[in-house]
């Protein structure tokens, strides 16, 4: 811990300053951060294109790493609308008063100092700093090596701010990249309240079999589509395609389409020329194989293709006999992530809606929604696929706990 618990035991106590915060003043800080990340613009990219510089230029997975000028406007108008969202600290919760006199209030109170594992995406940074100094939460930040220089730029920013706010600096901390550091930060129970893992499955359950620390999970999307006997099926190819290519380097991107069986030949026929444009590579269990023979970026499918998260331009495709068929394979290979269905028929549905565990469950519309921002929340720390505390978009509304305060008068027990 020597390199690393001077850095936290800063960020631990700088925590406390931030209680004096008030809701207009974070405001204020938040709306500042946004203009001065645009105004520096020019220094984040530079700081982007050195950590770019060092990947290979065809992994598809650049995309996650890659900021342009558009996706820095994008971040910062993120920053302003989490600035809007209303103050989730200092609510009352319940309120009573007991027979002997005590007064009783529940109320909303930080959680103290959030620690995140992320992989190579900077625009993290942003938001859960963000996120955090809006709900009064220090934080410290364990990005990835391939997006240092990226981070370093963007902490660094940050930092410059909050001391022009009068703000303690150390409340927003990135620590090293060395991957050493995550096991660090596993045993340090005194200085970091929660610790939350974003990126692939691998990291997530590394840190969730590991850490001392209480943890989040913000899971590994394994996103399934459904298109079901009665789906229009124009719908169901403009919903597939934009699930899959619309940005198939993200959690919320479908991997595999499932089509019903009576459907399989007009919709599989349907959609052949959008993949094709979009170069998607397929996947297919036998059925479908067979009945996309000459598509030109096609496999046939293992059963280590269905389960997986692919992150880029490829998706597996089953055909399946029927709902009941579907709901067990989702059941078998989905992280609870986000689900869909495509079906005009209510009844369907509804079913579909009811017996799929999922963190977002969706009826004929595509995936991607599932984003912090897209459900009017401002931003995201990661899509949660456990069930205590946080569900589904983890935000601003779920950084903080709760506190019993007690108002007494002498009273004694």
């Amino acid at each position: 811990m020597k390199a690393v618990l001077p850095l936290l035991i800063k960020t631990h106590k700088a925590a406390t300053s931030l209680q004096a915060l008030s809701a207009q003043q974070s405001q204020q800080l938040l709306r500042a951060l946004s203009d001065e990340l645009v105004a520096q613009s020019k220094a984040l990219l530079k700081a982007n294109a050195k950590d770019l510089a060092k990947q290979d230029p065809d992994n598809p997975r650049n995309d996650r790493l890659l900021l342009t000028a558009q996706r820095i406007k994008n971040i910062a108008a993120s920053i302003k609308k989490v600035a809007k969202l209303p103050d989730p600290t200092g609510k009352v919760l319940e309120k009573r008063t007991l027979p002997n006199g005590l007064q009783l209030q529940k109320i909303s109170v930080p959680l103290g100092v959030v620690g995140a594992i992320y992989e190579s995406r900077p625009n993290v940074t942003f938001d859960i700093a963000a996120l955090c100094l809006r709900s009064r939460n220090a934080c410290v930040l364990k990005g990835s090596s391939e997006a240092a220089h990226t981070n370093e730029a963007g902490v660094q920013l940050i930092r410059k701010v909050l001391k022009e706010h009068g703000v303690n600096p150390d409340v927003v901390t990135l620590l090293p990249p060395a991957r050493e550091v995550v096991d660090q930060l596993f045993t340090a129970t005194k200085y970091i309240d929660v610790l939350i893992p974003r990126g692939s499955d691998s990291l997530i359950q590394y840190v969730r079999k590991n850490s001392l620390v209480p943890v989040i999970e913000t899971g590994a999307g394994v996103v399934h589509v459904y298109i079901e006997r009665k789906a229009d099926l124009q719908k169901a190819v403009d919903i597939a395609v934009n699930a899959k290519v619309s940005r198939p380097s993200v959690c919320n991107a479908a991997d595999t389409l499932l089509v019903d069986k009576s459907v399989a030949k007009a919709f599989l026929k349907r959609i052949q020329p959008v993949f094709k444009e979009y170069n998607v590579e397929v996947f297919a269990d036998k059925t479908a194989y067979d009945l996309l023979k000459g598509y030109p970026h096609l496999q046939k499918a293992t059963a280590a293709d269905f389960g997986r998260e692919f992150l880029s331009l490829q998706c597996a495709i089953k055909v399946v006999e029927g709902m009941d068929e579907a709901l067990a394979h989702i059941a078998s290979y989905s992280t609870k992530h986000s689900e869909a269905i495509i079906s005009e028929d209510k009844k369907a549905c509804e079913r579909f809606i009811r017996e799929v565990d999922a963190a977002a469950v969706y009826t004929n519309a595509s995936t991607r929604f599932t984003d912090g921002e897209e459900f009017g929340l401002g931003a995201e720390i990661g899509i949660s696929t456990q069930k205590l505390h946080a569900r589904g978009p983890f935000a601003l509304e779920k950084l903080v706990t709760e506190k019993w305060v007690i108002r007494g008068n002498g009273q004694i027990r």
